[in-house]
């Protein structure tokens, strides 16, 4: 499993500027809940899907990864809404998050985190005002990105290891064997990125940029 998140291609949708994707996200995300159909839902993850594979040229194992990462979220909503309400609003519900997850798959794939994450700074500039950092806000949102595909791999080395010593637990005694470890793994990582960062200055307060009085630039 590769852990980064940007797949190389030469195609138009690599091309486009990383806050045009952004944007285009969040317009399909408001597009779903504006038009409240089963219908619309189908058509936007067809073309969500048809974008991925055909314009973007991406893997297929690119997208069927991330939508498996969530199929058993939407099967829980499915059988909920399934005994509380119907069916029909279960599988559309089902629909948006599945299309919305595809959607976001397809632009971290053609877009280069350090695109993603200058697109978040400029965002984030006026929020100096208010004493907001817009390059930590920059580097959380890379960190996030850096370690989602990272966490995944220590999950199926975890479960790699299990099977090798011929155990292949079921149920919540497999949940709770593949995410303990996890847990005490994902505290470890914490631990040392925290202390490099310490060692970087990365929490350090820039001092204010002191004003220079007229009389100090009068030529002696």
């Amino acid at each position: 499993m590769t852990l980064a998140l940007y797949v190389p291609r030469a195609s138009v949708v690599h091309r486009l500027p990383a806050g045009a994707k952004l944007l285009a996200l969040a317009v399909l995300a408001v597009a779903l809940f504006v038009l409240p159909t089963l219908t619309a839902a189908a058509a936007a993850l067809l073309a969500t899907v048809a974008v991925g594979l055909l314009v973007a040229r991406l893997p297929v194992a690119v997208l069927a990864r991330q939508a498996r990462a969530v199929v058993w979220w939407l099967g829980a909503l499915l059988v909920v809404h399934a005994l509380t309400t119907d069916l029909r609003t279960g599988a559309h519900v089902a629909l948006r998050l599945l299309t919305l997850v595809v959607a976001a798959a397809v632009v971290t794939a053609t877009t280069r985190v350090s695109a993603m994450v200058a697109v978040v700074e400029w965002l984030c500039a006026p929020l100096r005002l208010v004493g907001v950092r817009p390059a930590r806000v920059g580097l959380t949102i890379a960190m996030a990105l850096r370690f989602i595909p990272v966490l995944v791999e220590r999950a199926d080395r975890i479960r790699a290891a299990q099977a090798a010593r011929g155990g292949s637990p079921r149920g919540v005694r497999a949940l709770r064997t593949t995410v303990a470890p996890l847990l005490v793994q994902v505290l470890q990582m914490a631990h040392d990125v925290s202390e490099a960062l310490d060692a970087r200055g990365a929490d350090d307060v820039p001092p204010p940029r002191r004003r220079r009085s007229p009389t100090s630039e009068v030529p002696r």
